[in-house]
């Protein structure tokens, strides 16, 4: 396997340099109602709390990684990488640095139902997350709303359900304001 290098850049602005390729990477990588409408992107930019990294390798954009932070956590809303780079463990590279220094860490996948659901899972597993059996329902981000079940996993231990609770109440009150839930 080769050795890949990579940086992360935060994004300030949708006009910023590889936006648009990162965009491109995530609309390939998320189902439509797990996906933010644009200005939603516009607008979040500005907010402390969140944060859009683009994962940049040999100068180029590669993936993405973005995240809340929450003073109990941070939400590790999207990760994603280009299928150009799959298979040279980026992601898992990425997301052990992101740990390391964030801490705890809770994302949201979706229930491992089929060959790649339960990958993913797989995925996180082997990178230190647990499952967790609470009954989360994600509250989809564009109209039509189409709220699904997903399957909160959390690093580097399970969550309380006092944490669970505050997690879900964490999405509804700063991430959906972002979403056309604001609209």
């Amino acid at each position: 396997m080769e050795r890949t290098e990579f940086e992360l850049k935060p994004f300030h602005s949708t006009a910023d340099a590889g936006w648009d390729e990162i965009m491109a990477i995530y609309a390939q990588s998320f189902p439509l109602p797990e996906q933010w409408p644009v200005e939603g992107y516009r607008r979040a930019l500005g907010d402390p709390l969140f944060r859009a990294d683009g994962i940049w390798v040999d100068g180029r954009p590669a993936g993405l990684l973005f995240h809340w932070r929450d003073p109990a956590y941070r939400y590790l809303e999207h990760l994603a990488v280009s299928p150009a780079m799959r298979g040279r463990d980026l992601g898992s590279k990425v997301l052990r640095a992101f740990c390391r220094e964030a801490g705890r860490v809770v994302l949201e996948i979706d229930p491992p139902e089929d060959e790649i659901s339960i990958r993913r899972q797989g995925f996180y597993e082997r990178n230190g997350f647990v499952t967790n059996p609470y009954l989360y329902i994600h509250p989809s981000f564009r109209r039509p709303f189409q709220p699904h079940r997903l399957v909160l996993m959390s690093y580097p231990g399970p969550l309380g359900r006092q944490e669970a609770a505050g997690f879900e109440d964490f999405v509804h009150r700063e991430v959906l304001k972002y979403s056309d839930h604001a609209q």
